[in-house]
């Protein structure tokens, strides 16, 4: 079993910075892939930034990149969502999720993440 602790969320101005961080414990070597994922109230999760744990890719939507950058932290077994230059249309309850070796694996899709954060809420205002 893997857990994934979630922090960093918060309210900021138009133009400001975050950094979210999600915490892994337990049987962590099994993880290849984490994603954030966002859901704005209504909607589906989509997923913004992924990061491949063993090679360090990263891969990003249009919607977020150059301003998010997403990293990770191996001795705290950390992964990190540095946004900055924040919109109002980021505002949005976001979700680090890690997943397991799948040779079908696709970064976005909800369904083929195991494990999930507990969701942070970012205001971003105008």
């Amino acid at each position: 079993q893997v857990q994934l602790v979630e922090s960093g969320g918060g309210s900021v101005q138009s133009g400001g910075s975050l950094r979210l961080s999600c915490r892994m414990s337990g049987n962590t070597d099994r993880i290849y892939y984490m994603t954030w994922f966002r859901q704005f109230p209504g909607k589906e999760r989509e997923g913004i930034a992924c990061f491949y744990v063993k090679s360090g890719l990263e891969f990003y939507v249009d919607s977020v990149k150059g301003r998010f950058t997403a990293s990770q932290d191996t001795a705290k077994a950390t992964f990190y969502l540095q946004m900055n230059n924040l919109k109002p249309e980021d505002s949005a309850q976001y979700y680090c999720a890690a997943a397991v070796y799948n040779p079908y694996f696709s970064r976005w899709k909800p369904t083929d993440f195991r494990y999930w954060g507990q969701g942070t809420q970012v205001t971003v205002s105008s």
